[in-house]
């Protein structure tokens, strides 16, 4: 039986993750900061990460899905600090989480890593410049840890949902939600459990050919 880690596992789209790749059979370690879940730590402590990989031992499927939106506001109101909290938690909690479960992977010849991103990170959506900047950032490292890890049976790929129906959204402001709503052709936004069914595919032996991409599940908003 495989086993894999998801990371902001207590609601969302980390939930519906570990939801669906339970039902494919996989045995599920979720973390998060707090609610109904295996592991509770925050990603961006690297000393109790270390300690709950050594505890878990090797894995072979890692979901990062942990992440926050930050502050709704114009980018000169911004504060270094917002960045800071935004990106620390996003960027550099999605780096060492991977450092702690991709070298087991790598060592044994398979893995499968999947990164949340964002529509954002690719329009870049007004007044959250930094969420924006910061999912563009998983973007870049999952296409440069796709190349570094190619040849080792390690395949790293992200999600870049556009909105979809979850708690994290219920904190959006509404003129905000309205807006990127408009956005999306199908006029509608998107469920978890259809994003889970991406996570279970990059998850699995079907996907063998792909790695460092990006796809999109965005009601086609996004076009290219």
């Amino acid at each position: 039986m495989r086993r894999a880690v998801v990371t902001g596992g207590a609601r969302g789209l980390g939930a519906a993750s570990a939801e669906r790749l339970r039902a494919d059979g996989v045995e599920v370690v979720t973390i998060d900061l707090a609610g109904d879940v295996d592991v509770r730590l925050n990603i961006t402590d690297e000393d109790a990460l270390a300690k709950a990989a050594a505890s878990i031992g090797a894995v072979d499927i890692l979901i990062n899905s942990a992440g926050i939106v930050g502050p709704n506001k114009p980018l000169l109101e911004t504060t270094t600090a917002e960045w800071s909290s935004v990106l620390g938690v996003n960027v550099l909690g999605t780096t060492a989480t991977i450092r702690a479960f991709a070298p087991s992977m790598a060592e044994r010849g398979w893995g499968r890593i999947v990164n949340f991103a964002s529509m954002a990170g690719k329009d870049g959506n007004p007044n959250l410049s930094i969420y924006s900047a910061s999912k563009a950032a998983v973007i870049a490292l999952t296409k440069s840890l796709g190349k570094e890890l190619a040849t080792t049976g390690v395949l790293v790929n992200a999600i870049a949902p556009a909105v979809i129906a979850t708690p994290m959204n219920d904190d959006t402001a509404p003129d905000v939600l309205a807006h990127i709503t408009s956005l999306i052709p199908m006029k509608r936004v998107g469920r978890a459990e259809e994003v889970a069914a991406l996570v279970s595919w990059l998850s699995s032996d079907e996907v063998s050919f792909s790695t460092g991409a990006v796809y999109d599940i965005s009601g086609g908003r996004a076009t290219y």
